[in-house]
């Protein structure tokens, strides 16, 4: 296994939804050692702290969009930094909640821009988050990040996309959560999308080797974005977008073993803990054994 230089960055970003908590993700991940299991697999770990938006205008309460202006705000930030750390390393993204991805994954697809490679994006999670501020319904911009870097219309305010990700580099893993809106949206995209009953049938190591062999072929570099709702909440409770009927704890670590035998992840989010929703750190404990999988750690390896 290489070993790498992992970039801890520390975004506690709660401004994408109404439900607070989130902002305590990251520290909740470092508690849960996510350093020493790193440094435990020969991996040289950065922390960069806990990140500040860029400067922002307030939110006042005028548009049924929740703190949009905030939302801007860390995007501006989480771009300029995912484009600096690349360079320097695997960045992994500890949320804070989806919307810190607007971010990271325009930030990532920019510096695969300057190395003329393309950008693939693998997206575990229960929702497709591939509305707009035009079309959420509900006003919570943690559900926009896959609009948002797809280059979809909507986003007046927020940094112009430079690099969108084209629609056959995503792949939706663990859907079963998914608005009429965005359904109809999604079916006239060339994103690649796997729902529970899609895995339940077919198993999920099968859509996930095609998906890993394209990025393969294509030399591209792999933004890995792994929400809590992924997993079913039985094992995972600590999201305030609880679905029944998720991933399990085998199926979310062979995902994690596939992508580490790929050797193609180039950066990671960790989003939607909210650690005041857990139980005992159970669900931050499961988040960072399942990023020690992404980067080496096998089943074996594990005490028991």
């Amino acid at each position: 296994m290489t070993r790498k230089t992992c970039i801890l960055i520390g975004a506690p970003v709660d401004c994408g939804k109404e439900r607070p908590g989130c902002l305590m993700g990251p520290d909740a991940y470092r508690t849960a050692g996510l350093t020493v299991a790193l440094t435990d697999l020969g991996h040289k770990v950065q922390d960069m702290g806990n990140l500040a938006p860029a400067s922002h205008a307030p939110d006042n309460g005028d548009t049924r969009l929740h703190r949009p202006n905030e939302t801007i705000g860390w995007t501006h930030r989480l771009i300029r930094v995912a484009e600096d750390a690349m360079a320097r390393g695997i960045p992994i993204f500890l949320g804070g909640d989806h919307a810190l991805s607007l971010g990271s994954v325009a930030g990532v697809a920019n510096h695969a821009a300057t190395r003329e490679r393309p950008q693939f994006v693998l997206w575990l999670d229960a929702h497709s988050d591939f509305h707009t501020p035009e079309t959420t319904g509900s006003g919570n911009l943690h559900g926009t990040p896959l609009g948002y870097v797809t280059g979809r219309a909507g986003f007046g305010g927020f940094p112009a996309i430079r690099n969108p990700i084209p629609q056959e580099n995503i792949c939706i893993l663990g859907l079963r959560s998914v608005d009429a809106a965005e359904k109809q949206a999604l079916q006239d995209t060339a994103i690649h999308c796997h729902d529970m009953r899609s895995i339940d049938e077919t198993g999920i190591a099968r859509p996930l080797a095609a998906f890993l062999q394209r990025v393969a072929d294509a030399n591209g570099m792999l933004h890995v974005s792994l929400d809590v709702d992924f997993l079913d909440p039985m094992i995972a409770p600590a999201v305030g977008t609880t679905v029944p009927g998720g991933a399990t704890i085998r199926e979310a670590h062979l995902v994690m073993e596939m992508i580490c035998d790929s050797g193609l992840m180039t950066s990671l989010d960790l989003v939607e803990l909210n650690p005041f929703l857990d139980e005992r750190g159970r669900t931050a404990q499961v988040m960072v054994d399942l990023a020690a999988s992404a980067l080496g750690r096998r089943v074996f390896d594990r005490p028991t």
